[in-house]
């Protein structure tokens, strides 16, 4: 039986429906916010996946056009791969839920969010994550929920929950955050560097406002959720795990006081590892003994931070690994930038183009175009691995759209810059907060390209280790702090706020406390690392690379914007095979012309401003005669444009024949002497000859005289200023 359950949601409502649709999934809700709607399902395997030693959650989600009434694109008229924007919307449920599973859980579990309605002003990312944690709360999927979802923006000085997408255009944060009743699971966030104590502000009003949706998924788990079915749990044997502490604390301990470089800690630490098997014995389950050997080292780890304040690497808690910076590392790009923090590299490679090399953009909210892009590689040799190229994974997308979203704040406007700009980050070695240094090589090769920033940006990911009510805020964490800490916090901005910010954790929640401490750190970290990338380039560079396009930017009348294109594209084709040059015309008349090549670029606007320019009273032009009759010459002084001398003012004396003077495909020059109102165009080459203005050549005009010049009287002075 269909139940229908309701709560508030900032201004708005929130409706969960459950019973109706999708009844074999282990839990299954739709959600409504406005004319906004999706399915969302959850999904237990029966038995765990064996061979594996994480929990293998997956969230997917179907973005079907039908939602927004439209039909996709491309030959097969179907949906394909996730977009960008979907792989980011996984990205971010999976985040909150992934803390909230039992520990040795290894059911697959699979989270679907199926779009059915959208409505151009709700957006669909908080109901998703809000029917996920429903559907999983109905199921028999041991969760440990629920949580809720909620966007905060900042409006003309107003914190704003669960806004519209119009409010959004207006507004200097985004922020999503998710938790439980208790505490804070995952925030993302972009902003226009936006203060830290207004940015905890707001992740404090979003966490309230989510309380209500929490309450109302409790209130169904009570009314009509299944009962839970636990599965069977990963566990150590305890035997193994008292005897692998008993032969490896001792010499653990010691390496991990010791402060040795990754590499040689690595050393010693599977020496130690070989050496418990060795002394075990070969009828002991290796893999029990590796984790429990893993335990023990993350045990070890995490108590001397919190009893000391001396980290694995020996540092203490607030420093930062070695910085360095370099620019122009590569001769033939636009811009090149390298950041290097402790054994984490990563070059950045900005290029710049041309209107035409946006992105073209289709969701449901509305087809767009993106004129910024920023990519994320993680090759293999990065780590010291081998293993096949597939593409880009879900984590290099999530992480290239941090690095894109820390960005954009700062960059110039169309009207300051009208380039569109890619940026590309290798990564050559990692050893932790490769999203943080791709955010900071960026900001060095945008500035080494010449990209006007109105500031530069950089990153740092903070950690956190807890234990009761210990816990301990750690600076720039490498790759090991993150892997077996509870907290990747990853925060970016310049020297005014904050432009972005990631935050995942592996435990239940954090409190205020720790989100406050970690904010204001990142902001000392953050000062730090920019003083050291200023020193390496301060300014953007004052010139383009040699090899950049330049891009010139013309203003034409809208009515001419056909002129320049001419008919099937034909005149605008000419031109740019003519010039060699890029042309990009937008519907307002604004023509953008770019080239290398100084001279196609001259050479294209002089014939834009020809096909486009409006004839002026007064101005002289030399013009090629395309026709003549009895009573004067059609020249044309413009493409496609032309005017009638009469033949009264073909010369300074009196002309018999039209012929006399001028023949078909001869250039002379004219004067615009008048236009009249229907376009037509009165055009005297006496008036040159003379050095009249166009008052006096008008006034000439007028002027009664003797026996008629090439006419007949009043018939030829009635025919003067016609047109083609």
């Amino acid at each position: 039986m269909a139940r229908q359950y309701k709560a508030a949601f900032g201004d708005a409502e929130v409706v969960i429906e459950t019973g109706k649709l999708a009844q074999q999934a282990g839990g299954a809700v739709t959600v409504r916010l406005g004319d906004s709607m999706v399915l969302v399902t959850a999904t237990a395997s029966k038995e765990p996946r064996e061979g594996i030693d994480f929990f293998p959650l997956t969230v997917d989600y179907e973005e079907r056009r039908y939602a927004a009434g439209k039909i996709p694109g491309g030959f097969f008229k179907r949906e394909g791969r996730p977009s960008t924007e979907a792989i980011l919307l996984c990205r971010m449920i999976d985040r909150p839920l992934r803390p909230l599973f039992p520990k040795g859980y290894r059911n697959d579990v699979q989270v679907i969010v199926t779009s059915f309605s959208a409505d151009q002003e709700h957006q669909i990312d908080m109901i998703s994550a809000i029917g996920a944690s429903a559907a999983l709360m109905i199921s028999d999927i041991p969760f440990m929920g629920p949580i809720g979802a909620v966007r905060v923006g900042y409006i003309d000085g107003e914190y704003v929950i669960n806004p519209t997408v119009s409010q959004m255009a207006n507004s200097e944060l985004d922020l999503t955050v998710a938790g439980t009743a208790e505490s804070v699971l995952m925030i993302e966030a972009g902003a226009n560097e936006f203060p830290e104590d207004k940015m905890l502000e707001a992740i404090r009003r979003g966490h309230e406002a989510m309380q209500p949706i929490i309450a109302l998924q409790r209130q169904m788990a009570e009314e009509i959720g299944k009962e839970k079915n636990p599965g069977v749990r990963h566990v150590l044997d305890e035997e193994i795990v008292a005897r692998v502490r008993e032969l490896a604390t001792e010499p653990l301990a010691a390496l991990v006081a010791e402060g040795a470089a990754r590499s040689d800690r690595r050393e010693a630490e599977e020496a130690i590892r070989n050496q418990v098997l060795e002394q075990m014995g070969p009828d002991v389950d290796a893999k029990q003994v590796g984790e429990a050997f893993e335990d023990l080292f993350k045990d070890l780890m995490r108590r001397r931070i919190l009893d000391t304040g001396i980290r694995i690497d020996g540092r203490d808690l607030k420093t930062i690994r070695p910085l360095s910076a370099e620019v122009g590392l590569l001769p033939r790009t636009h811009g090149s930038g390298l950041f290097n923090r402790g054994e984490t590299q990563v070059l950045s490679i900005a290029t710049l183009g041309t209107a035409s090399d946006e992105q073209m953009i289709e969701s449901l909210s509305g087809d767009t175009s993106k004129s910024y892009m920023h990519h994320y590689n993680f090759p293999p040799y990065s780590t010291g691995e081998a293993y096949p190229l597939r593409g880009p994974r879900r984590r290099e997308i999530g992480h290239g759209a941090l690095a894109e979203k820390a960005l954009v704040p700062v960059l110039p406007g169309e009207d300051e810059f009208p380039y569109t700009i890619r940026v590309v980050s290798e990564v050559l070695s990692s050893n932790g907060s490769t999203s943080m240094a791709s955010t900071c090589a960026c900001t060095l090769a945008l500035l080494d390209a010449g990209v006007p920033l109105r500031a530069p940006v950089a990153g740092i990911a903070m950690g956190v280790i807890t234990e009761g009510d210990r816990w301990a805020v750690l600076t720039d964490i490498q790759g090991l702090e993150d892997h077996l800490g509870d907290m990747d916090f990853k925060v970016t901005g310049t020297t005014k706020g904050i432009t972005a910010i990631q935050l995942d954790i592996k435990i239940t929640g954090l409190r205020y406390e720790i989100i406050e401490e970690t904010l204001h750190r990142a902001r000392e970290a953050r000062l730090q690392i920019l003083d050291v990338m200023k020193a390496t380039i301060a300014e953007p560079r004052a010139e383009l690379s040699a090899f950049a396009p330049r891009i010139h930017t013309m203003q034409i009348p809208v009515a001419k914007i056909g002129a320049l294109i001419g008919p099937g594209g034909k005149t605008i084709r000419s031109i740019v095979e003519e010039t060699g040059v890029k042309i990009d015309v937008e519907d307002d008349g604004t023509v953008y012309i770019a080239s290398v090549n100084g001279s196609g670029a001259e050479q294209a606007i002089r014939r834009i401003t020809e096909l486009t320019a409006t004839p002026e009273i007064g101005r002289i032009y030399t013009g090629k005669v395309v026709r003549t009759t009895d009573f004067g010459a059609f020249v044309e002084i413009l493409p496609g444009q032309d005017g009638l001398v009469h033949i009264s003012q073909l010369a300074d004396y009196r002309v018999p024949s039209v012929e006399d003077v001028c023949k078909v495909g001869d250039e002379i020059m004219v004067m615009v002497i008048d236009i009249d109102n229907q376009g037509k165009i009165k055009l005297s080459r006496q008036a040159v000859l003379e050095g009249w203005t166009a008052e006096e050549a008008r006034q000439r005009d007028r002027r009664p005289s003797g026996p008629p010049r090439g006419g007949s009287g009043r018939r030829g002075e009635s025919r003067r200023g016609g047109g083609r």
